[in-house]
């Protein structure tokens, strides 16, 4: 029994050993099992900080790219306007004045929105900690062009005041000027209708044709003296009514129509400017030779037939 119990003593230490040694090995691989663990939590995160930070750079960049290119086409499109506008001011007109104005305006505006999204993109791309120095670059240079169109606008909308202003000056002279030159004309215009008027006055004449009797009825004469033709001391009315005489324009009146056996020419018209007319046994007309002399003396031509 004592040999018995001496034979198994070793295999219980061996054993014991053998136990020892794997519990060892299963913390050595369970310690190993936990590291490789992680080593891959930590690959894990690292992958996808470095997806996120991907995924940010992206939307950086696009926003970027999107940004940069609306504010390009702003550039564009104010420096087209500009040109534009140079071309307006040569060209002139009230319509395009206010063009002018409107288009200053809009460039203001799209200038105004430019800075702030370049502001923006400034500070989204600070934020993101990445570097990325050609869009610092061309921050830098879109910065400068808007600062550049800033200060040309700003020279633009001087001139534009300069010059309107002295339109408004121009359009003021010119006002006055029309002005005068109205007040000449109806001056000159209301001179001219007196000097016609003036004109057809002293180249206007009356006669009047009748027998005594129509003649003294309508206040013309006061008395009858010798025969017709044979001299005569029949007075003409100084208070006659014109209303009984027919108006003629001298310059264009030679004859006045008689149509009468007998005539005679009460009023006084020298008698070497005009002559008595016969056709068919009776006095046709009166002749003027010479309008100047026969209305010299008087414009009322008095004619008294039988």
């Amino acid at each position: 029994m004592e040999t018995k119990t001496k034979t198994q003593l070793p295999l219980i230490i061996v054993a014991g050993f053998i136990l020892i040694a794997g519990i060892i090995g299963g913390v050595h691989l369970y310690n190993q099992n936990n590291q490789k663990e992680a080593e891959i939590q930590t690959l894990v995160m690292e992958r996808n900080n470095l997806s996120q930070t991907i995924q940010m750079k992206d939307s950086v960049m696009n926003d970027l790219e999107t940004t940069f290119t609306q504010i390009e086409d702003n550039m564009t499109f104010i420096k087209e306007k500009r040109s534009q506008i140079t071309l307006a001011q040569a060209e002139g007109g009230k319509n395009r004045k206010q063009l002018i104005v409107e288009d200053v305006k809009l460039m203001n505006t799209m200038l105004a929105e430019s800075s702030k999204k370049m502001a923006e993109l400034e500070e989204k791309l600070r934020k993101s900690g990445l570097n990325m120095k050609s869009y610092e670059k061309r921050l830098q240079a879109l910065n400068e062009t808007i600062e550049s169109q800033n200060t040309e606008i700003a020279e633009l909308k001087k001139d534009i005041e300069n010059k309107n202003n002295n339109l408004a000056e121009y359009d003021t002279k010119v006002k006055n000027l029309s002005s005068d030159m109205q007040k000449q004309a109806d001056t000159i215009s209301y001179k001219q209708k007196q000097i016609i008027d003036r004109t057809d006055k002293l180249n206007t004449a009356h006669v009047v044709l009748g027998t005594y009797k129509q003649l003294k009825e309508e206040g013309i004469l006061d008395r009858e003296g010798g025969l017709l033709g044979v001299g005569g001391n029949k007075a003409i009315q100084d208070n006659f009514d014109p209303k009984h005489f027919t108006t003629l324009d001298i310059r264009q009146t030679k004859t006045i129509a008689i149509n009468a056996k007998k005539a005679v020419i009460v009023s006084e018209h020298p008698k070497t400017s005009y002559k008595m007319v016969e056709e068919n046994g009776q006095i046709a007309y009166l002749e003027i030779e010479n309008p100047e002399e026969f209305w010299r003396i008087s414009k009322y031509a008095v004619i008294q037939v039988k």
